[in-house]
């Protein structure tokens, strides 16, 4: 028999997986749900040639970085305890640190870490396979409807 907190979690990781789905950028971008908890999310996706931003060096362009880290933070806010319906960022905040290498996976990780009554407060990182130097750095705030 399940619990209230088990349906609360099943409901919040099937809201967090439809959101993923229903955008067809993130369809594009080939980005894939990973892993989905109260509050955090990991979302990855593979290099790709056609995303390339620079083309002398096959570094993938920041927009598609960009799209990595909202997204995955968005599905951080959906994932919290709090259940929301949906989420829209407010601000995204982005520090690039590095260029992806290029031929490597990207994975964005997402902690929701503060929520008031209408905003929710997000820390993002982007990674390709070395995990100590992150590509980029987010802060974000996302609305939030109850």
């Amino acid at each position: 028999m399940a619990t209230d907190d088990t349906v609360s979690s099943a409901t919040r990781d099937r809201i967090a997986q439809q959101f993923i789905e229903a955008l067809p950028f993130a369809r594009a971008l080939g980005m894939r749900l990973d892993r989905l908890d109260n509050g955090e999310a990991e979302i990855s996706m593979g290099w790709n040639e056609e995303f390339i931003g620079d083309p002398r060096s096959g570094v993938i362009h920041g927009g598609v970085i960009s799209a990595l880290m909202d997204t995955c933070s968005g599905a951080a806010v959906l994932s919290h305890a709090t259940a929301p319906k949906s989420t829209a960022t407010i601000d995204l905040r982005i520090d690039y640190m590095r260029g992806a290498t290029p031929g490597q996976r990207l994975t964005a990780t997402a902690r929701c870490y503060h929520v008031t009554r209408s905003v929710a407060f997000v820390r993002t990182q982007a990674f390709d396979d070395d995990r100590d130097q992150p590509v980029a750095t987010a802060t974000g705030a996302f609305t939030l409807e109850r």
